[in-house]
């Protein structure tokens, strides 16, 4: 067997988060034979199969995970057309499942090709982005996934799925739901425009650069500095000196309502005395007259500051979506916070936050007050 199957491997140095037990069985492929036959050992030993992205959006029990957790390693960035037919205009650029995601964007910016600048300084691998339709900054992956290579579980086939049959939404694709488990993505092809106009239409990137709605877009690179720049000052972009720095980026999603719903909401927030004279409340169209509100503004006004401890966890001093490991944290700790948080919203103003990274170890009983939906490859 080339594959190298290791027994009883510490998971938390693998994730941003640095908490968790060790895996029972820890392996890397490098290529999709190498995927094949983690399936087959899997299948053999009788344990579950777990994906392990770059470990960016991913709490792990404290002890650990029964699975064979799988690190998938393709890797290279290459463009493999684009000049004609249907991406006429376009660049088709493939990345292996195993590239770091903001390798990819730099080398985008780099080459002058639009549509993942805002998406700059974002931790983990490429393969997870489908999985999650990461986005940030006003822009999200699925507009330029052109398609996701993957190898179903069931039979060992490859499978190439077109971007538009993932079922992106928020935060959210068929990788996630229908699809659950079923593949493993080892490659995503991109269609970015070369030579084309940064995307500018986030407001506090528009204030960062200077940039006004409907004004001439910034160069690509300038555009990546200013995200980096926020990133940096939310403490979103890892660096080892930065006290916030070990968490799993945003923890809650921003609940997107119905209007009738967010009408609701937004009525019980006026009722409960937390906003300022003039302050309005955040909150943005979502499409199909949903309504989205701020998660990070939600959790502020129902009482949780930013630098709030629970033990060893705590919320970040810089951005209030971000739970963060201030040293020795465990996951159970890290748990207790988002449970407390989420019912403080939940008491206040009627809103259920969810949570977005994928919570692997733990049983259904542990974590269904928390109604977080994980997904089999994104961490």
């Amino acid at each position: 067997m080339s594959l190298e199957i290791r027994a009883s491997v510490p998971l938390a140095p693998l994730t941003t988060l640095g908490v968790g037990g060790p895996a029972r069985f820890y392996a890397e492929a490098a290529d999709e034979a190498a995927v094949v036959e983690a399936f087959r050992f899997a299948e053999a030993r009788g344990v579950p199969l777990f994906v392990l992205g770059g470990g960016s959006n991913l709490v792990v029990s404290d002890r650990g995970v029964d699975a064979l957790v799988l690190r998938v390693r393709v890797r290279g960035i290459e463009r493999v057309g684009g000049e004609g037919g249907a991406q006429a205009g376009r660049a088709l650029v493939r990345a292996g499942a195993g590239e770091g995601w903001d390798d990819l964007v730099a080398r985008a910016v780099a080459e002058g090709w639009a549509g993942v600048e805002c998406l700059s300084g974002i931790p983990g691998d490429v393969g997870a982005t489908p999985i999650q339709n990461v986005g940030a900054y006003g822009q999200e992956v699925a507009e330029t996934i052109a398609e996701v290579r993957a190898v179903d579980r069931a039979t060992g086939a490859t499978a190439v799925i077109a971007g538009a049959d993932c079922g992106f939404g928020y935060r959210d694709s068929r990788f996630k739901r229908a699809w659950r488990g079923r593949y493993v993505i080892t490659a995503v092809t991109f269609a970015l425009r070369p030579g084309g106009a940064a995307t500018v239409r986030y407001p506090e990137l528009q204030r960062a650069l200077a940039a006004p709605a409907g004004g001439a877009a910034p160069p690509l690179g300038e555009v990546r500095g200013a995200v980096i720049a926020l990133r940096r000052g939310k403490s979103m972009v890892l660096d080892p000196a930065d006290e916030n720095g070990r968490s799993a980026g945003s923890f809650f999603m921003n609940p997107t309502l119905e209007a009738s719903a967010a009408a609701a909401v937004i009525a019980r927030i006026e009722a409960a005395g937390v906003l300022a004279p003039c302050e309005a409340i955040p909150r943005y169209p979502a499409g199909g007259g949903r309504v989205k509100l701020s998660a990070a503004w939600l959790i502020e006004r129902a009482g949780f500051a930013k630098g709030t401890r629970h033990g060893a966890a705590g919320i970040s001093t810089r951005h209030t979506l971000a739970l963060v490991n201030r040293g020795g944290a465990t996951a159970a700790e890290l748990l207790d916070l988002a449970r407390r948080v989420r019912r403080g919203v939940l008491d206040r103003f009627g809103v259920a936050l969810t949570p977005e990274p994928d919570l692997v170890g733990f049983a259904p009983g542990e974590i269904a007050d928390l109604a977080g939906d994980g997904a089999d490859q994104g961490g």
